[in-house]
């Protein structure tokens, strides 16, 4: 996992991982060696092993398992076969990234590289793009990649199962193109949650989200908070125009959204903003 997936791999990494002294780590690091010879090669230069260009996993790897380690980092994205405690079952995903270009993109991502990628957009079609992949997002549907977009000179999102090629570049990668100078994802949004005011009986949505006086506060990137708008159904208009059923609750500071370039996902947010004063 951690050798394919972060472009490198350290006996220390698997000392702290499972608790193991340094003799143990060597002795497990030759056992895979012997069992896969053409997986890793060490690096002497950073003391480390990293992925050759014919890594092939010996372990089948779920994307949804690989995606909740990478975001939380336990469990290892392994299907350990753990009997559940109770009956529980949710929505599933009907997204999977291929693994392949979802390696590609993490290791450039350690490594602080840029990639050059086959890119499917609804607007353009199958395009070229240089990007420099600074950060994973996951939206609640499916995940984006946040990178420095060497055409446009901007940070976009990318949705991750919509690159059908990724290639790993070896050129240096600009201070302007780092995670650093990305505003938007620098900067913090305070958004402030109430239940729709036109629904009948607001106590319960006040108690579905915990609120407190009416209110439940969060806060989240200003490249990430329209996704959180737009997956919890929060009406964002200024005068709270849309439909209560389906929009629970409601943006009381909408003002906070100025500059945010993801407020265009922000339900009703641009409609109020055009609307006549």
């Amino acid at each position: 996992m951690r050798a394919f997936f972060t472009g490198e791999l350290r006996r220390g990494d698997i000392e702290s991982r499972f608790g193991i002294k340094p003799a143990a780590a060597s002795r497990d690091l030759s056992a895979y060696r012997e069992a896969a010879p053409s997986n890793l090669d060490y690096d002497q230069a950073s003391r480390c092993y990293r992925p050759t260009d014919v890594f092939k996993p010996l372990f089948d790897f779920q994307p949804e398992r690989v995606l909740t380690w990478l975001l939380e980092g336990f469990g290892d994205g392994l299907d350990l076969g753990i009997k559940q405690a109770a009956p529980c079952e949710g929505p599933g995903h009907l997204v999977k990234p291929d693994l392949e270009v979802l390696g590609a993109v993490t290791r450039a991502l350690c490594a602080k590289t840029a990639l050059r990628i086959t890119y499917l957009s609804l607007s353009s079609g199958s395009k070229r793009r240089e990007i420099v992949p600074v950060a994973l997002a996951d939206n609640g549907l499916r995940w984006h990649v946040r990178a420095f977009d060497r055409e446009r000179g901007r940070f976009s999102d990318f949705v991750l199962t919509r690159i059908t090629k990724a290639v790993e570049l070896s050129d240096s990668v600009a201070d302007h193109e780092r995670l650093g100078a990305d505003e938007q994802w620098a900067r913090i949004v305070d958004l402030e949650l109430a239940a729709h005011p036109s629904v009948q009986w607001p106590k319960a949505v006040e108690a579905d989200y915990a609120m407190t006086d009416g209110v439940l506060r969060l806060k989240t990137r200003a490249a990430l908070a329209g996704y959180v708008l737009r997956r919890w159904s929060i009406d964002s208009s200024i005068d709270h125009r849309l439909d209560p059923a389906a929009h629970h609750l409601w943006l009381r500071n909408p003002q906070t959204l100025y500059g945010v370039e993801s407020a265009t996902l922000a339900p009703g947010y641009i409609e109020s903003q055009k609307a006549p004063a």
